[in-house]
């Protein structure tokens, strides 16, 4: 999965499981979310990033949108895997450290994130407008590939060309863990 993720340089891709952890990311990925993976904690989340980390509320443009996603996704997942130790203890954790995740679980939204947009503001190259499409990996059961693009010829896109050069140039790491796949 790495050596295929890897191949697409042209487009910010994340490979998240069901909790919302980052298991894989290809350089631009890395790249594109390295405020939420620098994140020193394994394995590295999504839901603990919105929630826990002030930089958050910059990242996101529409933080307060993404905030209610997190929770509709995680709802999703505790639907599928009512059994799953680590993501009760993951909303556990989020609950007793976030008074809006409290609020907003409480509320029992449930709803999939397919596709849509996600405007972000990088700290390298400004606001970005990117689209999202989410596919399920059907070798490993509860795994999504997340693909991002930008509108050819708009800001957005010039901005993850130049984020993409930067990160080619650049010695960071191309992925958050060094987890196999499938074992997340």
């Amino acid at each position: 999965m790495q050596q295929t993720i890897d191949a697409m340089s042209t487009v910010p891709v994340v490979v998240q499981n069901g909790r919302l952890d980052a298991v894989a990311t290809n350089r631009l990925g890395r790249a594109l979310f390295s405020e939420m993976l620098d994140d020193a904690r394994s394995p590295v989340n999504a839901a603990r990033f919105v929630f826990l980390d002030r930089r958050a509320q910059t990242f996101y443009q529409d933080w307060e949108g993404n905030t209610r996603q997190i929770v509709a996704l995680l709802r999703v997942e505790a639907g599928r895997s009512s059994y799953d130790r680590q993501r009760s203890d993951l909303i556990g954790e989020l609950s007793t450290r976030s008074d809006l995740f409290r609020k907003l679980w409480g509320a029992h939204d449930v709803r999939e994130h397919r596709t849509g947009m996600k405007s972000v503001h990088h700290p390298l190259v400004g606001d970005l407008d990117l689209t999202f499409q989410s596919m399920d990996l059907v070798y490993d059961r509860g795994l999504q590939m997340l693909v991002f693009s930008a509108e050819p010829g708009s800001a957005s896109h010039d901005g993850l060309q130049l984020l993409a050069n930067w990160a080619a140039t650049n010695a960071s790491p191309a992925h958050p863990t060094t987890a196999a796949v499938t074992d997340a």
